[in-house]
């Protein structure tokens, strides 16, 4: 058996999300639309035949719980007494927006189907599941898998869940204004998750009526503002990222995405926090090696 598989992940930015959950993970999911982009999570697995089952997980050569991560490797090598290293090259903050949490699992799992005999698919499912069942996200991994600008029509994987495209490919501009946000504690706040799924439903109509990138970031706007989600800071962060192209903030997280002038993007951002720039991912999740 081949020992070691290199793949990677883009990550992903929502713009507005409505989190739907079913006794079936398969079916559990959200609706809602977002990018993928190029900075993601390269994964290096290593799978050896071992007395006991054991995954250990390093993030940035530094050893992680990573419960997410593990769960999706449990899932792939079943009761098989394997051990699996799982190191992760993360390229962007976590609970932050950027679907690191996705990326990371489903990067694993690619490189760890491809180790084990198991199919795209299969991973897919692995880390979808292990996302649903510890709340780190509910569209990322569906969104990464495939790449692009999407629209989710319907929660779930493939065939429940339907997601369409928007064709385009944009210089992306991020900026990490703010402290973290746990998407486990924000959506367990009821009367939070009520104007979430209120706003999301109408921003999804307006979407799939005019779906357009430059819609996208205004539905994205009005979603952040409809919910509270957005910040004062956040807020002048957005504004002052408008001058020079469109804006919007990541969901969920104290970041902001941007699209225009990269370059004065870069620096009217810079005074708010760290910034990276990056492009749209328009191939998903795949091996590398």
């Amino acid at each position: 058996m081949r020992e070691t598989a290199v793949a990677f992940s883009p990550g992903h930015i929502s713009g507005f999300f409505d989190p739907y959950y079913d006794r079936d993970p398969k079916k559990s999911g959200s609706t809602g639309a977002g990018i993928s982009i190029s900075l993601g999570v390269t994964a290096r697995v290593k799978v050896l035949p071992s007395s006991k089952q054991e995954v250990n997980v390093f993030i940035n050569n530094k050893p992680s719980g990573a419960s997410t991560t593990k769960l999706t490797v449990m899932q792939l090598i079943g009761d098989e007494p394997f051990k699996v290293d799982v190191k992760l090259n993360q390229s962007l903050p976590v609970s932050q927006g950027f679907g690191m949490s996705g990326a990371g699992a489903l990067s694993a799992a690619l490189a760890t189907a491809k180790l084990v005999g198991l199919s795209k698919m299969d991973a897919i499912e692995a880390a979808h599941s292990a996302e649903v069942a510890y709340r780190t996200g509910l569209g990322d991994v569906v969104a990464e898998s495939f790449g692009g600008i999407e629209i989710r029509r319907s929660p779930g994987l493939p065939p429940w869940g339907v997601v369409e495209h928007i064709p385009g490919n944009y210089r992306i501009v991020l900026c990490v204004v703010g402290d973290k946000l746990s998407t486990s504690k924000v959506l367990s706040d009821e009367t939070v998750l009520r104007r979430v799924r209120d706003v999301s439903k109408a921003c999804l109509v307006e979407l799939l009526d005019n779906p357009s990138i430059e819609n996208l970031f205004k539905l994205s706007y009005r979603f952040a503002k409809e919910t509270n989600l957005l910040t004062e800071r956040l807020d002048k962060a957005i504004k002052a990222a408008s001058n020079y192209g469109m804006a919007s903030m990541c969901m969920l997280g104290n970041a902001v995405f941007a699209v225009g002038k990269t370059k004065r993007l870069l620096e009217v951002l810079k005074p708010f926090g760290s910034t990276y720039e990056c492009v749209i991912d328009t191939t998903g999740a795949t091996v590398l090696r």
